[in-house]
This record gives C-alpha cells, structure tokens and sequence, in this order.
C-alpha cells in the first residue's frame, strides 16, 4: 500500500509511461523497450520492463495517435503484467505543425499475482496465505492532455481510474481474505523546454510531480545536454515533498531519495540507445547496489520521412 507506480528515469524519451495523450507524439512509428533493475542485489528487488509502439493514422492527417503498451513488474512475491492501448486526438495549433494540443484516453487490463511460495511463515499451518501463486485481472483506465511545441511541452494525466469503483486486487484462499498491489489512483504533471546554448550545444530542463492523494508528492527534477544532436548527457534528481500538507504522513519522512546519471545515444537517425544510473541518497544507501535501466527506441520513418522538426521530447 505504500508503493508509487511503477517508476523508470528515462520516461523523458518516452512520455507514452506517464501520459496517453502522448501517442503519436513522434509521428512516425516508434518502437521504445526498458528494462530497470532497482536496488540490485537487495534481496527481492523491483524489476521493471516495458515495450510500447505508437505513431499516427495518416488517414486522419496526423490528427489521431495510438500506441500499444506493454508492462511487467516484478517486487519480490508480488508480481504485475499490464497491457494498455492509448487513443490521442491530436489538435493542430498552427500552420507548420509545431504545436498540437492533444487529449488522450487509454484502456486496459492488469493481471496482479502473489507467489505464496517466496513467502517465509512464522506459521507453516495459517490457512490465511496461499502455498501456490495466486493472481487476478483488473481492469483499468487513464486520460490526459499534451500540450507541445518545438521547444515546450506540458502534461497533465490521471491513472488507475477504475480504482475508484473497484477493489478487485483482493484475493480469497481458503475462506480467508487478504489485499495485494492495493491500487490508488495517480497523477502526473510534467513540463520542459529547450534552450539553445550554441551552435552543437542544447540544453533541455523539465520537471515530473507525482501525486497519489496519499503519500509523499514525488518530484523529478532533471536537465540534459544535446550535444551534436547525437548525444544527450544529463542526470535527475528525485525527492518528495509534503507538497499538500497531509496530516497522515509521519513528520519524520526522509524527503531525499535518488539522484540519476543518464545518456542517451543516437546510434543513427532511427536508433536511440540509452542508459541510467540511479543512487539512493536516503538510508537505504547503504544495503543496495544503485538501480540500472537500460532502454532502445526504434523510429520506423515514412516516406516522408525527414529532420525538419525534429522531436526532443
């Protein structure tokens, strides 16, 4: 019941993780896969992949993005595998077709699993925990706006709609109930730019505020160079913050968390390869080796393909 959803640092290269409104966002067809491995040899660790392709319909003139999206999350016995289709109506703002606002819908489904055999009893004979694997389908929804133009963007999205009405991450064994993966629902705003420094030097600051109504606001604060339009190099640094006052927290919480050191390479115009260092700052500094996020991104470029305004979000 603690946890946020599932997190990656490079959601900067690919904002279809936090916004389905984003679908399209590249036009051309683009093909996008990470895999984090959090806290490597902490014992149970988070491990985290996704795959998702999006584009546009050319039959709608670029005015209607989709995207496919596929999840797994792994954390100790717990387990999640997520699909999600998104539907982004993508609204022309201007002539040369540098600025869109665009609303976007997404649907799918989740199946959340425990594996009552990775568990270690106090109690070998309670009837209350499963001895074999134990999962359930939920579904879910999400909506959101994108605003972008060729040097600005911003967002706004809301997940896990249907966990409002739904409690269907409750299990039953043997007559006895217990919760996992309790779902709540989950905002994410973000916004960044580009600056141009010189000539082969650009400069691109943006900001991601989590919200869960419950916990502490998460906030990501990264920066990254575009050097040669070939190599970005940046880092993130990642907090939370009492941001609505919540009288349920503890007043003790720890606000660091970790900070990331990131570099995305364009092997070619098509080929992004790209990889994260996250380190804890907090206590749990100590007990674990960093996270590492590792992902690809593939454009699949029409006929008409071309650079012309090229897309640095």
């Amino acid at each position: 019941m603690a946890q946020q959803n599932i997190q990656f640092s490079q959601y900067v290269f690919n904002g279809l993780s936090v916004n389905p409104a984003y679908a399209g966002y590249k036009e051309d067809l683009y093909l996008n896969a990470t895999y984090r491995h959090q806290w490597a040899g902490f014992p149970g660790a988070p491990k985290t992949g996704s795959v998702s392709i999006d584009g546009v319909t050319p039959a709608s003139g670029n005015k209607v993005g989709l995207g496919l999206q596929m999840m797994f999350d792994k954390l100790g016995p717990q387990e999640a595998l997520s699909f999600y289709a998104s539907y982004s109506y993508r609204i022309p703002l201007d002539a040369e077709n540098t600025r869109r606002l665009c609303i976007g819908i997404g649907g799918g489904v989740s199946q959340y699993s425990v594996d009552g055999t990775m568990l270690q009893y106090t109690d070998n004979d309670d009837v209350a925990i499963p001895t074999g694997k134990q999962s359930t389908w939920v579904p879910d929804a999400r909506f959101g706006i994108y605003y972008y133009t060729s040097r600005f963007y911003a967002g706004v999205s809301v997940m896990d709609l249907f966990s409002l009405y739904s409690d269907a991450t409750r299990y039953s064994w043997k007559g006895n109930n217990y919760a996992t993966i309790r779902k709540t629902q989950h905002m994410y705003l973000t916004t960044g730019a580009m600056f141009t420094l010189n000539e082969n030097l650009q400069l691109k600051p943006s900001i991601l505020i989590k919200e869960d109504f419950k916990g502490p606001t998460n906030v990501d604060l990264n920066a990254f160079l575009l050097i040669g339009e070939r190599l970005w190099v940046g880092g993130s640094y990642r907090t939370g913050v009492n941001l609505w006052k919540k009288t349920a927290l503890q007043r003790d919480l720890e606000e660091q968390n970790a900070a990331s050191a990131m570099v995305e390479f364009f092997a070619t115009p098509k080929l992004r390869i790209g990889y994260a260092y996250d380190l804890n700052v907090n206590k749990l500094a100590g007990y674990q080796g960093g996270s590492h996020e590792i992902s690809l991104g593939i454009l699949f470029p029409s006929k008409k393909f071309s650079l012309q305004n090229p897309r640095y979000f």
